[in-house]
């Protein structure tokens, strides 16, 4: 860490304090954009998403080098094929549910494939790996930039708009039967998804981009009472996740994108087996009024993971879904 520091405050070293901003300013992304991808469970449309983005990647790059568009930048072609495959697969999802799972593991290959095609008749050698799997300490003056915009949009859009976003987040066909426009708020979070992922692929590239997604925004849910306070427990995680990684890979030499995913997916194991030791339930969202809650376990099951729920539960119901970890727990009786 001493070393760490020492780094940061070397006026001969900018690109170290670059790669501190950059991962505070995606810190912001991720913890917005992560919780809402969480909690909507479209991780697996956004990682198609991300990887399409390669495909772009290589394209500009193919047309820039034979001259064709000269001076294309990458980011364009990124962007131009993020917000494609986000528009292909939020028609498929809306239109065609029964072949979502097949255009999206289609978009997902072919978006790699393309990519390595692109950058293999690309004159010159391109290595993909960078792109694959980030590089943060390439990150630029625009980056921040561009990054800092990013951030004012979405958490903007997120003030604005948040009553829209926690309903259809956590009881879509009830925001339907309320008038709201469900189908225009998928495309919104799709779209900004598309930006995100073309922003931060710097920071821990396309391969590894869901996982910033999700893990911060896993991990926050577990004592989230609602939509908001997830956002921001997922940012601060990022924060001490980004920060701690890249003091780690520059102590220990290595990738700083990949440090910075393993040291959240340590803190999202060490938060679920704390939280299984905890034995306890969190309801929230309720109406008022006094519930009884009575669950019976086997003895095995006791330590079955705790759920914090975010939706009303009737009376009578007898399952509900557990946000933070993605799962359906059984609650035999609930009563008022």
């Amino acid at each position: 860490m001493n070393g760490f520091l020492g780094a940061l405050l070397d006026p001969s070293l900018p690109f170290i304090r670059n790669a501190l901003l950059a991962g505070l300013l995606s810190s912001v992304l991720f913890g917005v954009l992560g919780s809402v991808v969480t909690v909507k469970r479209i991780a697996g449309l956004a990682g198609a998403v991300s990887h399409a983005v390669l495909g772009g990647v290589g394209l500009a790059l193919f047309l820039s080098a034979r001259g064709l568009v000269p001076g294309l930048p990458p980011i364009a072609g990124a962007l131009a094929f993020a917000l494609l495959a986000a528009l292909l697969i939020a028609l498929v999802s809306l239109k065609a549910k029964q072949r979502e799972d097949t255009v999206i593991n289609a978009i997902w290959a072919i978006g790699m494939s393309l990519g390595v095609l692109f950058i293999a008749k690309t004159p010159g050698y391109i290595d993909p790996m960078s792109y694959l799997f980030g590089n943060i300490l390439l990150v630029s003056g625009r980056d921040l930039v561009l990054l800092a915009a990013m951030d004012v949009v979405a958490v903007a859009g997120a003030f604005l708009f948040y009553p829209q976003l926690e309903a259809s987040a956590f009881d879509e066909e009830f925001a339907k039967t309320r008038g709201l426009r469900t189908d225009l708020v998928f495309l919104a979070v799709l779209a900004a998804v598309a930006v995100a992922v073309v922003l931060l692929q710097t920071f821990v590239g396309i391969v590894m981009v869901i996982a910033m997604l999700t893990l911060p925004a896993g991990t926050a849910g577990f004592g989230a009472k609602n939509l908001a306070g997830m956002m921001a427990g997922a940012t601060l995680l990022s924060v001490l996740f980004s920060v701690g990684g890249l003091a780690a890979s520059w102590s220990l030499d290595l990738p700083a994108g990949a440090t910075v995913v393993v040291r959240q997916v340590g803190g999202a194991l060490n938060r679920q087996a704390a939280t299984d030791a905890a034995g306890s339930f969190q309801f929230t969202g309720l109406p008022s009024g006094d519930y009884e809650l009575t669950v019976a376990l086997p003895g095995a099951l006791s330590a079955t993971t705790p759920a914090t729920m975010n939706r009303t539960i009737a009376t009578g119901a007898n399952t509900a879904p557990d946000i933070g970890a993605a799962a359906i727990l059984h609650l035999p009786d609930v009563r008022r």
